[in-house]
């Protein structure tokens, strides 16, 4: 079942940590959809992982690659977002969509 997120679904912390990592909200879904487990999320959360191409400067540096990683909880059967973080860089470590 593909994961669905509107802008209403982002709470206020989430959207300031979202424009100060360089995060949208296409990245959030597709992060989401695509991506495999994060190792380092706690238990009773999840994280999903996602490197997306980049070739673009970020804070005035090129950059190849960015890594989204997106953490939540599930309320019911929707998705409860909490933060998200990118890493920028490049030949970061892919895994299988699990």
């Amino acid at each position: 079942m593909k994961i669905k997120i509107k802008e209403s679904d982002i709470h206020t912390h989430i959207k300031a940590r979202m424009l100060q990592r360089g995060i949208s909200l296409k990245e959030i879904e597709d992060t989401l959809n695509k991506g495999w487990n994060a190792d380092d999320a706690i238990e009773g959360t999840n994280g999903r992982v996602f490197v997306f191409p980049y070739n673009a400067e970020w804070e005035g540096i090129f950059f190849e690659e960015k890594e989204v990683t997106v953490y939540y909880k599930y309320k019911g059967k929707s998705p409860i977002l909490l933060t998200a973080k990118a890493r920028y860089g490049k030949q970061f470590q892919r895994k299988e969509k699990i």
